[in-house]
């Protein structure tokens, strides 16, 4: 991992540049004037609800608790969605995606960390969504190298990290089935989105003794063609996949949008 990183902003094909790196750090709270209406103030108790559910249903790892706290939710959904930012169900972002459920959030992140006693070091997000995740992913992980194939929550995601100057966090707009290899090796590899296989090139991204969480397609899971969570880890001599719960994201695509 002592790969220097690539300089931002990128450009990953002649069509699709890549971002600026947002500048962020989330800190307490945010200003009122930007705070969504029906929330204000009352955001930290609402988080906190949250976190007891998640630890309810068996998120343990404290780290991943306490960025679940940190990171207001509700600034990555619609302002008429607000009053329900807090509660374990995925919520419409546009274009036909979703934001994913805190609880899935913190189940993937857990199974990312593996019960690491400090940060990740690198770690690339396939699809961005709103930013939700990599604000969390923020949290807990050196730098985060987040791919968005739909150009409109490319955009969305970097106004909604805008004012958090996060500047371990770098926006990427391209086709996440491709990966970002200029930033490899990674620590760690989360995606959001689930196909028949994982893409060789996330695998060859992933550095040696390196983790990736993503959902693949697996009949028997819900139905045919159902979706399961799939963790491979990377070791000296090959891979190993574990096969966990069924879960439903949206498909992975190729190319940009």
């Amino acid at each position: 991992m002592n790969k220097p990183r690539p300089s931002f902003p990128a450009r990953l094909d002649a069509k699709a540049p890549a971002a600026r790196a947002p500048l962020l750090k989330v800190a307490g709270g945010v200003p009122m004037a930007n705070r969504p209406a029906g929330l204000g103030m009352d955001s930290a108790a609402h988080r906190q609800r949250m976190v007891q559910l998640l630890q309810k249903q068996g998120v343990r790892d404290s780290a991943v608790l306490a960025a679940m706290a940190s990171v207001e939710r509700h600034r990555f959904v619609d302002s008429a969605l607000v009053n329900q930012a807090y509660e374990d169900t995925s919520l419409p972002i546009g274009l036909g995606q979703t934001i994913s459920k805190p609880g899935v959030v913190s189940r993937m992140i857990e199974l990312l960390r593996n019960g690491a006693e400090g940060k990740l070091g690198r770690v690339l997000e396939i699809g961005t969504g709103c930013g939700y995740q990599a604000a969390v992913l923020s949290q807990l992980a050196q730098e985060v190298y987040s791919m968005e194939r739909l150009r409109g929550l490319h955009e969305k995601a970097r106004e909604n990290l805008r004012t958090m100057r996060l500047p371990n966090v770098h926006l990427l707009f391209g086709d996440g089935m491709e990966g970002y290899a200029r930033g490899a090796p990674y620590a760690a590899i989360i995606a959001a989105a689930g196909g028949e296989a994982l893409p060789q090139a996330w695998v060859d991204q992933l550095a040696v003794g390196g983790r990736l969480v993503a959902p693949v397609v697996r009949d028997g899971f819900n139905g045919s063609g159902g979706q399961a969570l799939l963790v491979l880890d990377k070791t000296s001599g090959g891979v190993r996949q574990t096969l966990l719960e069924a879960v439903h994201f949206v498909p992975l695509k190729s190319g940009v949008a």
